[in-house]
């Protein structure tokens, strides 16, 4: 059985991506640095292993990976959020990048040894549209973005020759996970204002795309930046 590793896997966006990778067939590993109860419901809902490692510590990551063996398909979803103006936000955009840009680095680079010795393999990183747009009080978390879709253009080059294909999603507004925890009632209706599908995201809206992208389906897809996003 193929295995897949979702990093930030317990909550939100993370955890559909897991139930639809599991769904595909996969054998998933919810990867979770805090949420360990939510981290092992996950898992026993859907076959699945959880394992602990913080993202931006590269000796856990490389643990984690030693535990885990050699896997099929990647997806780096595991991030923070930051709002405010940035003379605040800028004393906290190392927190933020090693986590939401470092973090997919660690991964990355541990994985590695593994897909290049199967020749074969899919990452999907998981960027944001503010990442390709920029969003107002939200500029270190949105450059950290920008930072991880780049990583993916840049690698896809890098490494289709070693028949590894890497991918970017880029959510839109969704109504889950850091969307809803940052933002009450009203803001939610005036962000689904703007979208013009009308409705906001939801996580199996991301899921799907990555779920897609991982799969047999698009073998001849790497170097892409896929916004679900409603048309925002």
């Amino acid at each position: 059985m193929k295995t897949a590793l979702v990093t930030g896997g317990a909550r939100g966006i993370g955890a559909e991506i897991c139930r639809a990778l599991a769904a595909d067939g996969y054998r998933v590993a919810v990867n979770f640095n805090r949420s360990e109860a939510e981290a092992a419901a996950l898992a026993s809902e859907t076959g699945s292993v959880a394992v602990r490692a913080d993202v931006s510590d590269f000796a856990a990551v490389s643990g984690m990976f030693e535990r885990l063996g050699g896997v099929s398909a990647l997806v780096c979803n595991a991030a923070v959020a930051d709002y405010g103006v940035f003379q605040d936000a800028a004393e906290r955009w190392r927190e933020v990048f090693d986590v939401n840009f470092g973090g997919a680095v660690n991964v990355i680079r541990a994985a590695l040894p593994y897909f290049l010795r199967e020749k074969h393999g899919a990452i999907v990183v998981v960027s944001s549209v503010w990442g390709l747009r920029g969003a107002s009080c939200e500029s270190i978390y949105a450059a950290s973005k920008a930072a991880v879709a780049g990583l993916a253009k840049s690698l896809a080059a890098e490494l289709a020759p070693s028949g590894i294909r890497v991918n970017c999603v880029a959510p839109g507004i969704i109504g889950a996970g850091m969307t809803t925890d940052a933002f009450g009632q009203s803001d939610l209706a005036e962000l689904r204002a703007r979208v013009p599908l009308g409705r906001l995201g939801t996580a199996r809206d991301v899921a799907d795309a990555v779920a897609f992208l991982c799969s047999g389906r698009a073998e001849y897809i790497t170097g892409q930046v896929l916004e679900v996003g409603g048309g925002l």
